[in-house]
Protein backbone atom coordinates (compact mmCIF):
# COMPACT_ATOMS: atom_id res chain seq x y z
CA UNK A 1 0.00 0.00 0.00
CA UNK A 2 2.76 2.44 0.94
CA UNK A 3 4.76 1.51 -2.15
CA UNK A 4 1.82 2.22 -4.46
CA UNK A 5 1.27 5.56 -2.70
CA UNK A 6 4.92 6.51 -3.18
CA UNK A 7 4.81 5.47 -6.85
CA UNK A 8 1.62 7.48 -7.33
CA UNK A 9 3.17 10.57 -5.75
CA UNK A 10 6.29 10.21 -7.92
CA UNK A 11 4.24 9.77 -11.11
CA UNK A 12 2.10 12.75 -10.15
CA UNK A 13 5.19 14.88 -9.57
CA UNK A 14 6.70 13.86 -12.90
CA UNK A 15 3.39 14.59 -14.64
CA UNK A 16 3.14 18.05 -13.12
CA UNK A 17 6.78 18.75 -14.03
CA UNK A 18 6.07 17.67 -17.62
CA UNK A 19 3.00 19.88 -17.76
CA UNK A 20 4.85 22.90 -16.43
CA UNK A 21 7.55 22.59 -19.12
CA UNK A 22 5.04 22.77 -22.01
CA UNK A 23 3.72 26.31 -22.36
CA UNK A 24 2.94 26.40 -26.11
CA UNK A 25 -0.55 27.55 -27.08
CA UNK A 26 -2.50 24.84 -28.87
CA UNK A 27 -5.99 24.51 -30.29
CA UNK A 28 -8.04 21.54 -29.16
CA UNK A 29 -11.00 20.35 -31.22
CA UNK A 30 -13.52 17.84 -29.90
CA UNK A 31 -16.64 17.24 -31.96
CA UNK A 32 -18.02 20.77 -32.36
CA UNK A 33 -16.04 22.33 -29.53
CA UNK A 34 -12.86 24.18 -30.29
CA UNK A 35 -10.74 26.15 -27.88
CA UNK A 36 -7.19 27.42 -27.59
CA UNK A 37 -5.21 27.24 -24.39
CA UNK A 38 -1.75 26.58 -23.06
CA UNK A 39 -0.59 23.02 -23.59
CA UNK A 40 0.30 22.96 -19.90
CA UNK A 41 -3.28 23.74 -18.90
CA UNK A 42 -4.73 21.19 -21.31
CA UNK A 43 -2.37 18.48 -20.07
CA UNK A 44 -3.09 19.36 -16.45
CA UNK A 45 -6.86 19.30 -17.10
CA UNK A 46 -6.45 15.91 -18.80
CA UNK A 47 -4.47 14.58 -15.84
CA UNK A 48 -7.06 15.83 -13.34
CA UNK A 49 -9.98 14.45 -15.36
CA UNK A 50 -8.23 11.05 -15.50
CA UNK A 51 -7.83 11.08 -11.72
CA UNK A 52 -11.49 12.03 -11.22
CA UNK A 53 -12.73 9.33 -13.61
CA UNK A 54 -10.55 6.72 -11.88
CA UNK A 55 -11.90 7.71 -8.47
CA UNK A 56 -15.49 7.57 -9.73
CA UNK A 57 -14.91 4.09 -11.14
CA UNK A 58 -13.37 2.89 -7.86
CA UNK A 59 -15.98 4.50 -5.59
CA UNK A 60 -18.66 1.76 -5.80
CA UNK A 61 -16.20 -1.01 -4.90
CA UNK A 62 -14.77 1.05 -2.02
CA UNK A 63 -18.28 1.61 -0.63
CA UNK A 64 -19.22 -2.05 -1.12
CA UNK A 65 -16.03 -3.23 0.59
CA UNK A 66 -16.60 -0.82 3.48
CA UNK A 67 -20.13 -2.11 4.01
CA UNK A 68 -18.89 -5.72 3.85
CA UNK A 69 -16.16 -5.06 6.43
CA UNK A 70 -18.68 -3.30 8.66
CA UNK A 71 -21.05 -6.29 8.50
CA UNK A 72 -18.16 -8.66 9.28
CA UNK A 73 -17.15 -6.61 12.31
CA UNK A 74 -20.74 -6.66 13.53
CA UNK A 75 -20.87 -10.43 13.06
CA UNK A 76 -17.57 -10.83 14.98
CA UNK A 77 -18.98 -8.80 17.87
CA UNK A 78 -22.13 -10.95 17.91
CA UNK A 79 -20.10 -14.17 17.91
CA UNK A 80 -17.79 -12.93 20.67
CA UNK A 81 -20.81 -12.03 22.82
CA UNK A 82 -22.37 -15.43 22.17
CA UNK A 83 -19.08 -17.14 23.00
CA UNK A 84 -18.86 -15.22 26.29
CA UNK A 85 -22.47 -16.06 27.12
CA UNK A 86 -21.90 -19.76 26.43
CA UNK A 87 -18.74 -19.80 28.55
CA UNK A 88 -20.73 -18.39 31.46
CA UNK A 89 -23.60 -20.90 31.17
CA UNK A 90 -21.54 -24.06 30.65
CA UNK A 91 -19.59 -25.13 33.74
CA UNK A 92 -15.94 -25.97 33.19
CA UNK A 93 -15.17 -29.66 32.80
CA UNK A 94 -13.80 -31.43 35.84
CA UNK A 95 -10.54 -33.27 35.27
CA UNK A 96 -10.91 -37.02 35.54
CA UNK A 97 -8.28 -39.27 37.00
CA UNK A 98 -7.45 -42.49 35.27
CA UNK A 99 -6.09 -45.43 37.19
Amino acid sequence: MIISLIIGILLGGVSVLFVLQNFAVVTVTFLTWEFSASLALILLATLISGIVITLLVLLPSVIRDGLYVSSLRKRITELENENLRLKQTVPPAQPTQTV
